[in-house]
């Protein structure tokens, strides 16, 4: 079961505070607190006149008490005023709630999620939401539309920046910490937020990656996969849901009565408030499964919807006739409405429903902030290819540098998609990064080398101030391209910062190639010729296709999209000031043409010619699941189980001693993978199933344990349908990355097998 943790004694108070409230609204009354609007405001950067008349409509609206919560909105003088129309306009005097997309930041934007989960550092995750919930809650906003936790295992899915990647322990683990970052110990802790994970269920499963085309899963990958981060999600407390847009197995989750109360109620035992995406309500009727706008309300509200997210003209204003015509009961009505009235009296809302404009300009400047950004940046980093041991980069030895590329003095770009709120004049860039740490003992010259590539078709997001890339005038492609060749000729190094645009990932942004946009290819290849040592920067949220860079380029760092504080943070790593010890948290393939390519594949037929089942190139990843270098080396040893057999129902301790070999400290990620020999289903070849990152000094050594029990032997099954735990013999394998060779074995005993674990 998951609970959502409040305050001893508040419930009480809370449920009847709740039923006296709603024993006095109207139908009308309850629809209002079960609607949600953006309100774009001054947000579009050259302003329409839709979105003026949208803003008027939901101003009509909020006098008249039609509004229960809205988001989009991160002003506290903004928020303030709103937040009076709306208690002026509800004759109950019923505050609104303030949602917005705080994802990776709000003033101090942190890396991309995809890069905090490339730190396998779930303390560092956490108090980076922490310092994002404190800005957020500072100017009025009291909901996130955050983590996102849909797996994603094919990259041309351009919302994989915005998860964990692939694994489900992995995106498990990091579920919990944006949960405790965002939301604290109990909800309505103070400078912290409502945690908002979505999209239930399946979205990152979408058709060819294709953004919002439906998503086909088994039972298996179902219940194995894509669940168990909304599991841990849920289990670490947090308050909402978000539903999906796409259809599941040809439903669309937002009127999925069996996803929504079966899955997500009774069996997961969710007992918050539940978001649609936006629209999704309105788009039932879209999918071709409501009749119309009244069925498709009646629909989501049966599903257990609570809130309808909508941009203009909401589903949820038909709630009247609904009831009226018998679609909907208005018991069911009343369920929505009393876990919104229950979340808004548990924030405190009643009491304090507005800000203090002075603390959050104080609290949105705290350079402490700052600090905690370069620090993730610097954890989230991870080395791809070193060789020669060109990084770290002397300083004392560097009369010129070249940093080139588009990417490299892109403050925009730094920063990364799913960015509202940013200051662009504290963002970092690699160039200011590399000038500051330099300062003027080296010459560092720069020059983009190409220009930004513009996309067939524009994002939704292009409309908001500095999203997408502006063409430079007067660029000449040859000459510039030549420029930065004559740079990287004249210079001691080169440090080539590639990857894609933000705007070309994110929603909306999926691709249907992964190789590098635009000329940058041309461009690296050209500097790589002139025979100056060559540091590659990848600024990016999934993978790309390195496949020339991983044969040519010597040393290759993932960066991502590193953000506030990313030109500093990524100075201190290739002058060797900190050490990238983060690991990748997907697969990455060689071309498109191998997707989806993941670790915890099953044996298959003839698992022995598992490279080869392409003939034209291997058909293993580029860089397997979990790899990263580090500027030192690590080797393992004495790998011991406190037992060879297992009862059902036990756990076992498995033990390692990491030793750090070289002559720099540096961290490790020490990642244990489970196999089940046989049983009653087949199993994949490796699992994750524990995880533990390390700082070691030179020559320092640290005995790591993990625990395996009944959550990490256990598995969905497709048959029995339900969770099981099979009498069997596992492996065991510990080291670096997917393909550790350090191994073990243990078998699990017992009177009877399966044994069902119901609910998990």
């Amino acid at each position: 079961m998951s609970t959502i943790a409040t305050p001893d004694g508040h419930n009480t108070g809370t449920a009847a505070r709740v039923e006296e409230l709603l024993s006095s609204m109207s139908l009308a009354e309850k629809a209002g607190q079960l609607t949600q609007y953006f309100y774009f405001g001054n947000r579009s950067a050259e302003p329409e006149p839709w979105a003026d008349e949208q803003s008027r409509q939901v101003e009509d609206a909020l006098g008249h008490g039609r509004v229960g919560s809205m988001l989009f909105v991160s002003d506290p003088a903004e928020v303030n005023r709103l937040q009076r129309l709306t208690i002026e306009g509800n004759r109950l005097g019923i505050p609104a709630l303030f949602g917005f997309d705080v994802v990776h930041g709000l003033r101090t934007i942190f890396p991309v999620p995809i890069a905090m989960a490339a730190s396998w550092d779930l303390e560092a995750v956490e108090r980076a939401q922490g310092v994002a919930a404190r800005e957020a809650r500072a100017v009025g906003i009291h909901w996130t539309f955050a983590p996102m936790v849909d797996i994603a295992r094919d990259p041309r899915w351009g919302r994989i920046v915005e998860g964990a990647g692939e694994d489900p322990y992995l995106g498990a683990a990091l579920a919990a910490a944006h949960v405790r970052g965002f939301q604290g110990g109990v909800l309505g802790a103070p400078e912290r937020l409502v945690a908002g994970p979505k999209h239930f269920a399946g979205y990152g499963a979408a058709l060819g990656g294709r953004d919002y085309d439906e998503a086909d899963l088994s039972d298996s990958e179902f219940w194995n996969v894509y669940l168990p981060p909304f599991r841990s999600a849920l289990e670490a407390g947090a308050a909402n849901i978000m539903t999906a847009y796409m259809d599941l197995n040809g439903i669309p989750p937002t009127g999925n009565r069996w996803l929504l109360v079966e899955v997500l109620r009774e069996k997961l035992g969710f007992e918050g408030f539940v978001v649609s995406d936006a629209n999704a309500v309105r788009n039932l009727v879209t999918h071709g499964f409501a009749a119309d706008l009244t069925d498709a309300a009646a629909r989501a509200v049966d599903a257990g919807v609570d809130v309808e997210m909508a941009i203009s003209d909401p589903a949820y204003a038909h709630l009247e006739e609904a009831v009226a015509g018998g679609a909907v009961s208005l018991e069911a009505v009343d369920a929505c409405v009393r876990r919104i009235l229950a979340v808004k009296l548990r924030l405190g809302l009643f009491d304090q429903p507005y800000v203090d404009e002075e603390h959050a300009r104080s609290t949105l400047a705290d350079p402490a902030h700052r600090e905690v950004a370069r620090v993730t940046a610097q954890r989230s980093a991870v080395l791809l290819r070193n060789e020669g041991g060109l990084l770290p980069l002397d300083p004392d030895g560097l009369r010129s540098v070249a940093v080139l590329g588009p990417l490299a003095d892109s403050k925009r770009d730094t920063l990364g998609p799913w960015a509202f709120d940013f200051d662009l004049a504290e963002t970092v860039t690699v160039l200011e990064g590399v000038r500051a740490r330099l300062g003027e003992s080296s010459e560092v010259h720069h020059a983009p080398g190409v220009r930004p590539i513009s996309r067939l078709f524009p994002s939704i997001f292009d409309q908001f101030p500095a999203n997408a890339p502006t063409q430079p005038d007067n660029f000449d492609d040859e000459a510039e391209l030549t420029r930065a060749v004559d740079l990287a000729s004249g210079s001691d190094v080169a440090v080539v910062v590639l990857g894609e645009w933000q705007n070309l990932i994110g929603e909306q942004a999926s691709r249907s190639t992964l190789g590098l946009p635009g000329r940058q290819l041309e461009l690296l290849q050209a500097v790589v010729a002139t025979g100056t040592p060559v540091v590659l920067l990848v600024m990016n949220g999934r993978p790309l296709d390195l496949r020339w860079a991983a044969e040519h380029v010597p040393a290759i760092l993932d960066i991502w999209y590193p953000g506030t504080q990313g030109g500093h943070a990524v100075a201190d790593l290739i002058f060797g000031d900190a050490s990238p010890g983060g690991k990748l948290p997907f697969s990455w393939p060689r071309s498109v043409g191998q997707i989806p390519v993941v670790y915890s594949h099953t044996m298959s037929h003839d698992p022995e010619k598992q490279a080869e089942r392409y003939w034209d190139e291997p058909s293993t990843p580029l860089f397997p699941f979990g790899f990263g270098l580090s500027y030192t080396s690590f080797g393992y040893s004495d790998l011991v189980l406190d037992r060879n057999e297992l009862p059902i129902g036990e756990s076992l301790t498995v033990s390692v001693k990491v030793t750090n070999t070289g002559d720099r400290p540096g961290d490790e990620v020490v990642q244990l993978y489970l196999h089940q020999r046989y049983g009653t289903a087949s199993r994949p070849v490796r699992e994750l199933k524990g995880f533990r990152r390390v700082h070691l000094g030179a020559g320092a050594s640290r005995t790591v344990d993990f625990t395996l029990g009944r959550a990490e032997l256990g598995y969905w099954n497709a048959a029995a349908h339900d969770h099981v735990l099979d009498l069997t013999t596992f492996d065991i394998w510990v080291g670096g990355d997917s393909t550790a060779g350090m191994s073990a074995s243990f078998s699990t005993v017992g009177e009877r097998a399966p044994q069902k674990m119901t609910n998990g």
